[in-house]
């Protein structure tokens, strides 16, 4: 990645409420992380010089990112599809989408995961009860965090 593109990337995180980027190729990781008083950038290319890229070589597709993750022998976890803030309400004065104990129908809404100024419902894929509720209103999540343990029915 050019010095170019490292500038604009760093202009589009700043623009938003990301507080944390990492990207990870062959070649290169880049970290960028923001908080209230610092922002830095972590950039560390490889020691020898490689033959170039292709320029849009596009990453390869992940797995099914909500897909349920088995947590023990009894319980599977609801995990987060994308980067961002995890909120229980879709308000901040209305109640949750779920608590602990409550049932939740295939294709009902137990969350929002805000990324980019949007807001993301993120849907339980099969019938389940909630166990436990694994983050905190308004964490920062990653790809693939779980956040509610789940029992299936």
């Amino acid at each position: 990645m050019d010095i170019k593109d490292l500038k604009s990337l760093v202009k589009i995180i700043t623009d938003t409420d990301i507080t944390e980027f990492e990207m990870e190729n062959a070649e290169e990781k880049i970290v960028i992380k923001r908080g209230p008083e610092k922002e830095y950038v972590q950039f560390s290319a490889p020691a020898a010089v490689a033959a170039p890229a292709p320029a849009a070589a596009p990453a390869p597709a992940p797995a099914a990112a909500a897909a349920p993750v088995a947590v023990d022998d009894k319980y599977e976890t609801i995990n987060s599809p994308i980067v961002g803030s995890f909120y229980r309400k879709p308000s901040p004065e209305a109640p949750a989408f779920v608590e602990v104990g409550a049932i939740v129908e295939a294709g009902q809404a137990v969350c929002l995961v805000e990324a980019m100024k949007l807001f993301n419902e993120i849907e339980a894929e099969f019938k389940c009860k909630i166990i436990e509720v694994l983050k905190e209103d308004a964490a920062p999540v990653e790809f693939g965090e779980p956040l509610f343990k789940v029992e299936r029915l």
